[in-house]
């Protein structure tokens, strides 16, 4: 039964990363540079990302942004008051979305009108035998928590930070009040992801955004060849 157990496993992953190798093709076809959000409940992800697609949107960025969640609708439609498309993926209790899920929902969208597509992951407390396992064919997987959850939470979560390219952390606006050691907190990311690209943050502030927008429209320049002012066009 084990040894079954272990094949199916290994069945749905090779699955998974196919399709995403799908995706990432048609990602780059497409020109639109896609981001992994994701997070363990309370990292104010949600806030993160509103305030990042009305930032882009601001400078003239056509977005659009996939929400999974286990079943409820709040997050999609909040999100929808940045005038962006938004679309809820329902992933049915499982902790991540998955290639399959993506892909369905791309059906509703054309890519070429876009210039970023941003994945927020479902709601769920992150599972350490699932991290890295659903590629989504993303160009960044972006990683947050908030100082609410510590200094150490990069060590208590290794494996969190180490399938990440960036990492967020939010709530900065709270950083003074509970005393937390940015410094601290950045030497235990950099014992788990030496090379990971950190951005300090408050979504309520804005502190830090500007620097994080800057890295995003520099991204989408570096991965795709593509002038920074291909789409310019927002309604």
């Amino acid at each position: 039964m084990a040894t079954r157990i272990v094949e199916l496993r290994r069945s749905a992953l090779t699955k998974n990363n196919l399709l995403a190798a799908e995706l990432r093709m048609r990602f780059q076809r497409a020109g639109v540079l896609v981001v992994n959000l994701f997070s363990n409940p309370g990292s104010g992800k949600s806030d993160f990302l509103q305030r990042t697609l009305q930032q882009l949107r601001d400078q003239r960025r056509k977005v659009a942004a996939l929400i999974g969640d286990e079943g409820g609708h709040g997050d999609a439609f909040w999100l929808g008051g940045c005038r962006a498309p938004v679309r809820q993926i329902d992933t049915h209790g499982h902790g991540h979305l998955k290639a399959e899920m993506v892909a369905s929902e791309l059906r509703s969208l054309n890519l070429r009108e876009f210039d970023f597509l941003f994945i927020e992951n479902a709601r769920t407390q992150i599972r350490r035998h699932d991290l890295g396992r659903h590629d989504l064919g993303e160009d960044l997987r972006v990683a947050l928590w908030s100082v609410t959850e510590g200094e150490d939470k990069p060590a208590k979560n290794a494996k969190m930070f180490a399938t990440a390219d960036v990492a967020i952390i939010t709530k900065m606006d709270l950083a003074a009040g509970l005393d937390f050691d940015v410094m601290k907190a950045r030497r235990n990311l950099r014992a788990v992801r030496p090379k990971i690209a950190i951005f300090e943050t408050s979504a309520k502030t804005g502190q830090g955004m500007q620097d994080w927008i800057e890295f995003l429209l520099a991204k989408r320049v570096e991965r795709r060849g593509i002038p920074a002012f291909a789409h310019t066009s927002v309604h």
